[in-house]
């Protein structure tokens, strides 16, 4: 059933109940975001960077989670939603190590877009860095993991588990120790991996990099 919304004044025929993350997208209306997939069938709105304001609704929502309906109204950039994606963002800088020359990410990097769309700096004024010392798991032959540069987007964790059904990959600890690892910490080397690399093609920074 198709039904017609309004995204900052845009009128726009989609499928009801479609993400709205989505129909904004390919309809040529950018909003920011790092952690949802297309074929995620539950968003993890974990990354909080796309914010929108929609009428009828106390408080801005996130893209992602919002479906479609006729009649909706949508406004992806005022004061507020603006201020908490810089908000949102400038928390992933500053707790992600900033070595870009030397990261096999640099210049499709995600994390690097967010920054330029937002007209944020990589090293932000404002907050200090607080960034992990994990060790670098380079013990498997096509992979290397450093996650000290994992966002926690947990898109390697869903591609592990729901398009592989491998499930390898996997959120351990809390606060601000979470982090994305294998069952019991082991090196991927020597976990059930097949090598099949579709992590690193989801990861969105350079913490999964296909060796080379």
């Amino acid at each position: 059933m198709k039904v017609t919304i309004t995204i900052d004044g845009k009128s726009i025929t989609a499928e009801k109940g479609a993400r709205l993350l989505w129909v904004a997208l390919d309809n040529g209306l950018y909003i920011p975001n790092l952690c949802m997939l297309r074929d995620m069938e539950r968003p993890a709105a974990a990354c909080r960077l796309c914010l929108v304001e929609v009428d009828e609704k106390p408080e801005p929502v996130t893209a992602c989670t919002e479906g479609a309906y006729e009649g909706m109204r949508v406004r992806t950039a005022t004061p507020m939603v603006q201020r908490l994606r810089r908000m949102a963002a400038e928390l992933l800088i500053a707790s992600h190590p900033m070595n870009c020359p030397a990261c096999g990410k640099n210049r499709s990097c995600q994390l690097q877009s967010l920054a330029g769309s937002l007209k944020l700096k990589l090293k932000p004024d404002r907050l200090r860095p607080l960034v992990h010392d994990f060790p670098i798991d380079q013990s498997h032959p096509a992979l290397l993991f450093d996650p000290n540069k994992c966002l926690l987007c947990g898109r390697c964790v869903w591609v592990c588990k729901d398009r592989t059904g491998l499930g390898i990959l996997q959120f351990t600890h809390r606060g601000f120790e979470t982090r994305v690892s294998t069952f019991m910490n082991k090196p991927l080397a020597e976990t059930r991996c097949t090598g099949c690399l579709e992590c690193a093609r989801v990861c969105p920074v350079g913490a999964l990099l296909v060796k080379e």
